[in-house]
């Protein structure tokens, strides 16, 4: 036979020995894939297959037989490997024999023991009772190899306690050499084991069943005397006397054996106690095992154990084990609070807090911790975002910088939003000085905007958390909790709501405070303001504020936080914008008074004096800033007066006149074309993909669902938003040339329509309300002209849009 694996190989048993039924633990090489791969096992001669519990490749358990020998190898079978040899040996000890009246100091292993939680006897199996020779004949070891056997018989077994036992087999290895008529008796003391085995009881009635008679007649001769004597109660009668003589013999074998007897009932009861404080000693030790692991952090052992102790113990009645399983859920009860008082603690990290709540899910702790965390972060933000301001105002703000300058800060922030998410640099490099160059407004937003940005975020991921039910370990999913939190977060999606707006409008109020005092109530100054003492700021400054703010808004948004509940921030924004519009225009204005007192009297050749370039520079430098779109548009726009007034013209002259080189006219017609075109579609791609690329987000914002939606009374923000980006594009493009109005405006609507008809495309399907919702709301994506009039100033001009 061949054979994938090499034999077994058992170096160390333990214990080296031991009388009958020791359990043993054996250790070795290559003992076997898994458990039915084991086949043999061997002690002394003795099979314990049946008491074998295989644990690995290299450890096995089991108990020790009742074998012939004294010592002896331990020989591993395994299908994979064959026979396998040993290098240790286990030393059988054989017990002595102990009468009923000598004292004993050896601890029996108790076989069957008491089990105080199911009232039941427990033992080993029958099959390991049975007899080593069942056919009580002398056993006559026959001369056939193992291997040839194997051969004959493959498959099967010479041991009679295996499923593929072969008595073929069992005869050829057991009694090759025995006589038929040895056979014949051996098949006889098979019947006399079957026969004794099916009557039980009632052979042990028929072994004594003339001790029986013999009793019957002498109750039936006490009987008889008594009634002829007629004297059962006298003194002195044969009753009286038969009373007496038991109650001698009873008092002699008692005192005979009362202290046998009060030795072994005491041994027993020790015996008895100490097997249950073996057994359940996992109880036992729990509570202080509890208190170990509390103060190491463990908290992941003591939820196991305690789960382990509830299955087992919890529903009890003994005494002992009510009482230990009292001071454990004292302790879990300790522990309950212990967690709750550390997930409520601030300041905290998220992945603190997810472990907390899960700790206390695991727990079953009463209420509801997460919304217990969501409630103490909420305050606790607001509460840091107003202390900001006060220590500010106090002059304190040294206090903020925990961890000094090289923590973020918003000034200097990435205004895309991708960049956001890809967690880049926050910060610029600041110099040394900015603390005291720096207006201490410009410090509050900065330092407002990295609470808000710091915290905002985790707490709203927190809030995510709680609604997918993401925050429960596997042992809450199976216990419902889960399904449990996902309805406690529909109920209290609108207390989470005023959160955020209550969050933001503390934001917006204390920006509000400190820049725009004049938009808030003679109430709100009292809270928000206090920054009468503070110099006014510049456009300059203004402008950096506008940026730090405008980058706390779409971190905010990153989060796909919906519209409505950042709408202050917008607003905030624009004011901001409008603030430092009027405060650079007054500025430009008093610089251009003061420029009289630069003018120098002197004519150039033009006529002019110095005076009007330094009011062109002035007013240039404070009231122009040319982005790149619009940059694109003014080059988009010459390239079209190029060659429609400029080439187009050259060319017909050439023609008139009959001059050659209109080809190369045409060529540099062709060039200006294409450099139309990708201007154009440069700028349509930066105008066009930001407006259509916020559809989507805008459009499930708040885990909007089609299939689940309320009923429609109006148009959605997203498509607002949509439609006033499209006209800020108009006026953009209007401002520079009315020609391109037509141009782009039809190609920015064509893109936004096509996204929003792949939007809908992708929709699976409706809800009666979604069905309404879909023409109720895209009919205002088809293109079509609207009349408008829009004041600029001094005059009307009409124009169209979408």
């Amino acid at each position: 036979m061949s054979h994938s694996r090499p034999p077994p190989l058992v170096t160390g048993i333990s214990p080296k020995e031991g009388p009958a039924w020791t359990k043993v633990t054996i250790r070795g090489e290559n003992l076997g894939t898994g458990p039915a791969d084991l086949i043999g096992l061997s002690i002394c001669g003795h099979n314990c297959l049946l008491t074998a519990e295989w644990m690995s490749a290299s450890k096995i358990v089991c108990r020790v037989g009742p074998a012939k020998d004294d010592k002896g190898e331990i020989i591993v079978t395994t299908k994979s490997g064959s026979l396998g040899t040993s290098t240790v040996s286990f030393k059988l000890l054989r017990p002595e024999r102990i009468g009923i009246l000598d004292q004993s100091a050896v601890w029996v292993d108790e076989m069957n023991y008491y089990d105080m939680r199911t009232d039941r006897n427990k033992g080993l199996s029958p099959l390991s009772l049975r007899p080593s020779n069942p056919l009580g004949i002398d056993l006559d070891k026959g001369k056939v190899s193992q291997s040839d056997v194997e051969l004959i018989f493959p498959g099967m077994s010479g041991d009679f306690t295996s499923e593929n036992f072969s008595a073929t087999w069992y005869l050829i290895e057991n009694h090759s050499e025995s006589s038929f008529e040895q056979l014949k008796v051996g098949v006889s003391n098979l019947k006399k084991q079957a026969t004794k085995k099916n009557e039980g009881s009632l052979a042990y009635v028929k072994g004594g069943l003339s001790t029986f008679f013999e009793a019957q007649d002498a109750l039936s001769a006490i009987h008889q005397r008594l009634e002829s004597d007629g004297t059962e109660k006298v003194e002195g009668s044969m009753t009286q006397r038969l009373e007496n003589i038991l109650n001698r013999a009873s008092n002699t074998a008692d005192t005979l054996f009362q202290e046998v007897l009060g030795r072994k009932d005491k041994a027993d009861s020790t015996r008895n106690a100490l097997n249950v404080l073996q057994r359940f000693k996992f109880l036992f030790n729990l509570p202080l095992n509890i208190e170990r692991n509390i103060q190491k952090g463990d908290y992941d052992v003591v939820i196991n154990d305690y789960e382990k102790a509830k299955s087992l113990f919890g529903n009890t009645e003994v005494p002992v084990f009510k009482k230990v399983y009292g001071e454990v859920e004292t302790r879990i009860t300790a522990l309950r609070s212990l967690l709750l008082d550390k997930l409520l603690q601030t300041p905290s990290t998220l992945h603190d807090q997810k472990r907390y709540i899960r700790y206390l899910s695991d727990l079953h702790a009463p209420g509801d911790p997460a919304w217990q965390c969501i409630v103490a972060q909420h305050k606790w933000i607001l509460q840091l975002m107003q202390s900001c301001r006060d220590q500010f105002i106090s002059g304190h703000r040294a206090a903020l910088d925990v961890e000094g300058d090289s923590r973020p800060s918003a000034i200097g922030r990435l205004g895309h939003t991708a960049s956001l998410k890809r967690g880049g640099s926050l910060r610029t490099p600041r110099p040394s000085t900015w603390r005291s160059e720096t207006p201490l407004q410009v410090q509050f937003v900065d330092k407002l905007s990295d609470v808000v940005i710091g915290q905002l975020p985790n707490f709203w991921k927190l809030w995510i958390s709680y609604v997918n039910g993401s925050l429960f370990s596997e042992t809450g999913e199976k216990s419902g909790q889960v399904e449990k939190s996902k309805k406690n977060a529909r109920q209290r999606q609108n207390d989470f709501k005023k959160m955020i707006e209550e969050l933001t409008s503390q934001l917006v109020k204390l920006v509000r405070g400190a820049l725009l005092p004049a938009t808030l109530s003679q109430a709100g100054l009292s809270l928000y303001g206090g920054w009468e003492k503070q110099t006014e700021l510049s456009g300059a400054w203004i402008t950096q504020i506008i940026h730090t703010v405008r980058s706390c808004y779409e971190a905010l948004s990153a989060l796909e936080i919906p519209n409505d509940l950042l709408q202050g921030i917008q607003d905030l924004l624009l004011d901001l914008r409008v603030n430092c519009l009027v405060v650079t225009l007054l500025h430009s204005a008093e610089d251009i008074k003061r420029l009289a007192e630069k003018e120098n009297w002197m004519v150039d050749n033009e006529g002019i004096t110095a005076l009007m370039l330094l009011y062109i520079d002035d007013a240039l430098m404070n009231s122009l800033c040319v982005v790149q779109e619009q940059r694109l548009l003014i080059v988009l726009s010459n390239c079209c007066y190029l060659e429609k007034h400029t080439f187009l013209n050259l060319m017909d002259h050439f023609e008139k006149h009959g001059l050659t080189g209109t080809e190369k006219i045409a060529r540099v017609v062709d060039a200006v074309r294409e450099l139309d075109r990708k201007l154009f579609d440069a700028y349509i791609e930066r105008r066009a993909d930001p407006i259509a690329g916020s559809l989507e987000p805008g459009m499930y914002a708040g885990y909007f669902d089609w299939r689940d939606c309320q009923t429609p009374t109006g148009v959605r923000s997203y498509l607002k938003e949509a439609l006033v980006n499209i006209i800020a594009v108009h006026a953009e493009v209007f401002t520079v040339s009315k020609e391109l109005v037509p141009r782009v405006l039809t190609k920015i609507v064509e893109s936004v329509a096509d996204e929003m008809c792949r939007l809908m495309q992708c929709v699976s399907s409706f809800s009666r309300n979604g069905a309404l919702q879909v023409p109720h709301t895209h009919t205002h994506t088809h293109t079509h002209r609207i009349e408008t009039k829009v004041q600029d100033g001094l005059k009307e001009t009409k124009h169209w849009w979408i």
